[in-house]
């Protein structure tokens, strides 16, 4: 990693820690067109571990008709080492996906609502209320069961079909998953418009309704604003994220929605800043190099990007 004056401690304002979510191996994967092999995301959740990445959303258990991607739940979970310190997380739709996340000895589940009514209807066809309502009893046994609930709220600085999203209604939504008994609410923007300015009253507005240290930044990067974003919700106080490693990912409910934030630029972003993540830089562009290979692309990390083509120059330069 180059130097370039790294902080010894974070600015005034910012957090001295933050918790990254690494969502690929299942928010990043569910999108593709062809079906990744277990294998390859058993391999790619263990160089993320190496790389020092404890949080890990590992697995879906929606139906594969629905997401056929994710249909290897089960056999991801059951091929992956687990080692201590590292949680590994599934989506549920619903009591049948819930039992076989347990089955699978998840560490902890998701349950995912939108702050727009017309994406709650085209994604789950049902209304927000009608969605939080089918959860109850799903949160409920993963509570009585110890297992954790971690709730996604979709489309809160935008929506494809509403456009502009009232903050209020976002937290709203938020502070419904959390009184349900999430113990962290991860706010997404799922079509990636957002812009600093809206992400911080968007967090304003759930702060008032929640705790701060309960919420977590989801953000895409389709219009190129999700560092900013995170950097904007950082000096807002909040110190947790989710990312994708290579920035690989989408939504099938999403037209023209691209990838989540990389994980290499947020790690890259948190070290400049003096904030600890606990990950090894060069290691988790290794992994997310892993990743692009398999999916025969290039990394969508602009981090990634310039430590390949440092490190090329450095070999010319040695080679010459």
């Amino acid at each position: 990693m180059p130097d370039t004056g790294m902080l010894s401690q974070p600015g005034p304002g910012l957090p001295a820690r933050v918790k990254l979510v690494e969502v690929g191996p299942r928010d990043g994967l569910q999108n593709e067109a062809a079906f990744v092999p277990t294998a390859i995301k058993v391999e790619l959740i263990r160089r993320l571990m190496d790389a020092g990445i404890t949080w890990i959303e590992a697995a879906s258990f929606v139906s594969p008709k629905w997401v056929p991607q994710m249909a290897d739940g089960a056999q991801v979970l059951a091929g992956i080492e687990r080692r201590d310190g590292v949680v590994f997380s599934a989506l549920v739709p619903n009591l049948k996906g819930l039992d076989a996340a347990l089955a699978a000895r998840c560490d902890e589940v998701a349950v995912f609502a939108a702050a727009s009514e017309s994406f709650s209807q085209k994604n789950i066809n049902c209304s927000i209320a009608e969605s939080i309502e089918r959860f109850v009893p799903v949160v409920e046994k993963a509570l009585a069961a110890g297992v954790r609930v971690r709730g996604y709220v979709s489309c809160v600085l935008g929506c494809p079909f509403e456009g502009e999203i009232d903050p209020a209604q976002v937290a709203a939504v938020t502070a419904r998953l959390h009184q349900l008994g999430c113990y962290e609410i991860s706010l997404g923007d799922t079509i990636g418009t957002g812009t600093p300015l809206k992400t911080r009253r968007m967090i304003e507005a759930c702060a008032n309704e929640v705790p701060l240290t309960a919420l977590a930044g989801h953000f895409h990067d389709t219009w190129g604003m999700a560092a900013a974003n995170v950097y904007a919700a950082l000096q807002s106080g909040m110190a947790i994220f989710d990312s994708s490693v290579s920035g690989i990912g989408g939504c099938p409910y999403s037209p023209g929605a691209t990838g989540n934030v990389a994980t290499e630029d947020i790690v890259y972003l948190c070290d400049e800043l003096g904030i600890e993540t606990g990950i090894d830089l060069p290691a988790l562009a290794e992994a997310g190099s892993f990743i692009s290979a398999a999916l025969q692309r290039d990394t969508s990390s602009r981090v990634a990007r310039a430590l390949q083509a440092r490190i090329a120059r450095a070999a010319r330069l040695a080679a010459a």
